[in-house]
């Protein structure tokens, strides 16, 4: 046993040198291992976190524009097969021309030109009853009297001259000219109103506006009361008036001719679609007065009534950006006029108050600056003063529709008050994402019901005669 070789003993059991170095290299290597996990992402580590789906009402996302983009492309595929089913059918049917001589009628006599430059004794006999007054020529209450006179005479006074000259005018004409004379009451209304406070000191300030070397002169009152100052404001896109609007300095060319190019391309494509589609409904408005329309399925007359959603709403899009956008942007490019807040993202409307006050933002401010507030200051309740403006807003669109087409069924009126009562009953209920759905699915029936209901009224009277053409 004394005998064995020490080399071999050593090999067997290692001395403490080499354990040693075995425990250092097993302390370097955990210390690589903890350094390389240091190093780590820590979401490699955790990659799940407490959150909602994407699509879900409680996740804060609102970046749609791909769902954006492919709605208005399936929405105008759909168009576009609608259109050929049409064209298959019927053929093409799209005569620009035709729609020129529908509004013009007779082009020597022009009757519906010549009433709108008639327009312009009312506005005249406007600005000299401002004068008179500031002149003490007659009282303020003379003057509150031929003003009122005026404004119902400007209304009176149209629909006069088209129920008595129906034969003489179209319809398309009768319809532009009791626009222009509505927006002028209006913007009138609007012009007394503002230098009645002036008068009486209730308004001190004169507007805000943009002075610079290229406007003009700072205009107080009574320096004001100028037949430039009442026809800029007349021509401005706008039916709020104040003594000094905020103005650009130069007119920008290319935004002004891609303004004039959507106008006229836009402009024939509504004539287009409407003359392309309205033939679809021909045989509908015939069938609902034989013994077979009475006795049709309803499903059958919803049937017709959604094949009028799509276009019907395409066609609304395109007339809010044609006039909302490219017309009233091109005039108040011409004017310098600075203010081009004319609607608002009413497609995100939650309720129907809301859509209808962010889609058309001149007569809002009208309505809010001279009907919702002043009836506020009378004592009125809210929800009083906001159904009183919209019966005015109802009975202007009745006013425009009926008469040109002389049918006084009220259909808009009762739809516009119908739309008055749901926002106050529904108001309360509905709101983010199922308020804006339930604001769409009336903005895409509703409209079809009504025009449905105006084409079968119109037919119905004109059915034996060729008036009866859409167009």
């Amino acid at each position: 046993m004394s005998g064995r070789p020490r080399g071999r003993a050593s090999r067997r059991s290692p001395g403490p040198s080499s354990s040693r170095n075995r425990t250092v290299a097993g302390l370097d290597r955990a210390k690589d291992t903890f350094n390389m996990k240091m190093d780590i992402d820590p979401d490699m580590l955790s990659t799940h976190k407490i959150q909602d789906s994407l699509l879900s009402s409680n996740n804060r996302f609102s970046d749609y524009r791909g769902i954006f983009n492919w709605c208005i492309i399936m929405l105008m595929l759909t168009n576009l097969h609608m259109f050929l089913d049409n064209y298959i059918e019927y053929g093409l049917v799209v005569d620009l021309g035709q729609v020129l001589y529908h509004f013009l009628k007779d082009p020597y006599s022009w009757p519906a030109t010549y009433l709108i430059l008639a327009s312009n004794v009312f506005v005249v006999a406007a600005l000299f009853f401002e004068r008179w007054q500031e002149w003490d020529y007659i009282t303020e209450s003379t003057g509150k009297v031929l003003e009122i006179g005026n404004l119902a005479a400007m209304l009176l006074f149209p629909a006069a001259v088209i129920l008595h000259e129906s034969t003489s005018l179209s319809v398309g004409g009768s319809v532009l000219a009791l626009i222009v004379y509505t927006v002028t009451a209006l913007k009138i209304y609007s012009y007394h109103e503002v230098n009645s406070w002036f008068r009486q000191g209730i308004q001190t300030s004169s507007g805000t506006g943009v002075k610079n070397e290229s406007e003009q002169e700072w205009v107080l009152y009574p320096k004001n009361l100028t037949t430039g100052n009442l026809y800029y404001f007349l021509l401005a896109p706008t039916l709020c008036y104040q003594l000094n609007f905020p103005r650009n300095v130069i007119i920008r060319k290319w935004f002004l001719a891609r303004r004039a190019l959507e106008i006229i391309l836009l402009s024939q494509l509504m004539i287009a679609m409407i003359q392309q589609v309205s033939l679809s409904f021909v045989p509908f408005l015939i069938t609902s007065q034989t013994k077979e329309g009475c006795e049709m399925d309803m499903t059958a007359k919803i049937k017709h009534v959604m094949e009028l959603v799509a276009p019907n709403n395409f066609i609304w899009i395109i007339l809010f950006y044609w006039f909302c956008h490219s017309v009233l942007n091109f005039m108040a490019e011409l004017l310098k006029f600075g203010d081009r807040e004319f609607y608002a993202d009413w497609w995100n409307s939650d309720n129907l108050n809301r859509f209808w006050t962010t889609l058309n933002l001149p007569f809002h401010k009208w309505s809010m600056r001279h009907v919702y507030r002043p009836l506020l200051m009378q004592g009125f309740p809210q929800w009083q003063a906001q159904v009183i403006v919209y019966m005015v807003s109802a009975a202007l669109c009745e006013y425009v529709i009926a008469i040109p087409l002389e049918m006084f069924r009220f259909w808009i009126f009762a739809t516009i008050v119908l739309q008055a009562k749901m926002t106050l009953l529904l108001g309360r209920f509905s709101s983010g994402n199922y308020g804006n759905c339930l604001v769409w699915l009336c903005v895409l029936v509703g409209p079809p019901i009504a025009v449905l209901t105006y084409l079968h009224d119109y037919y119905m009277l004109n059915r034996e005669s060729n008036a009866w053409s859409l167009y």
